[in-house]
């Protein structure tokens, strides 16, 4: 990248960050660097010293580099868009002969997993609440994904709904265990990963793990949970699927037994303190 190159893309990267903050004159202010400076700055005409670039990405909590990043990759990493980020991680050599690997799992393996399920987890939004979302497992193009949607009830009205998340992502058979990454697609601005266990209980099948997310913005924080999958039937979700989506008391009738036991009697959500 050339001079010119470089001081278009910074001042592209720098408007649009301006844009998602707002006042420019109170970022002058905290950053200390007068707003006429500042101005050529955005508008392509002036470099910053390598002194004020450090100002400026340590105002915005970037690396340097990261504001010379093409500008279509720095609006998708400021926007939180994983999914771009993860089909560019997807044409690197080494994640392909990865996928490779994977992706040569069984068919019976493949078929033992697509289906719908329940997914259980203890609730972030809800205290001593289990969140029961729908889940489905599915052959993709080229690997199994997934695909599951959240609906959290309003306070007031508990028969209407106050959120709804929606996830997509992937699903990687190794060995004895299940891997799973995932994408919010409504905000677009979180990312998950999942590792499961596949159990027979009797006639019921489930998959039992351990989530981990973290988003794209600090007002949401990171958390790890333990997560339950309950296989109820194959084929792909339908509306009476999504409906069953809530939030439930813990200790409600439908929740299957052999899920209350492995999530437990006490909400397990793990933040930063």
């Amino acid at each position: 990248m050339d001079n010119a190159d470089r001081i278009a893309t910074f001042s592209a990267n720098l408007r649009y960050l301006c844009d998602q903050r707002g006042s420019i004159s109170l970022i002058c202010r905290k950053i200390h660097i007068n707003r006429q400076q500042f101005n050529k700055y955005l508008s392509g005409r002036h470099m910053p010293s390598p002194a004020n670039i450090r100002t400026i990405a340590d105002h915005f909590g970037l690396g340097v580099d990261v504001l010379f990043s093409p500008h279509s990759e720095f609006r998708s990493l400021i926007d939180g868009n994983f999914f771009d980020t993860f089909n560019r991680m997807r044409s690197a050599p080494q994640v392909q002969k990865f996928l490779s690997t994977v992706m040569s799992a069984p068919d019976a393996v493949e078929q033992s997993l697509t289906g719908v399920y329940d997914r259980y987890q203890f609730s972030s939004i809800y205290p001593r609440r289990i969140l029961r979302a729908t889940l489905c497992i599915y052959r993709g193009s080229d690997l199994l994904q997934h695909t599951y949607v959240e609906h959290f009830p309003s306070h007031d009205d508990p028969h209407r709904t106050a959120y709804t998340f929606k996830y997509h992502g992937f699903v990687l058979p190794i060995e004895a265990r299940i891997f799973t990454v995932d994408f919010e697609t409504v905000q677009r601005n979180e990312m998950t990963f999942g590792i499961y266990s596949s159990v027979q209980r009797n006639t019921k099948r489930f998959m039992f793990g351990i989530t981990s997310g973290i988003a794209a913005t600090m007002f949401r924080q990171p958390f790890s949970t333990r997560i339950a999958l309950h296989y109820r039937r194959p084929g792909i979700l339908t509306r009476e699927d999504l409906a069953a989506s809530t939030a439930l008391d813990m200790n409600d009738a439908s929740i299957p037994r052999e899920v209350r036991e492995y999530l437990g009697d006490v909400p397990d959500m793990i933040k930063p303190s």
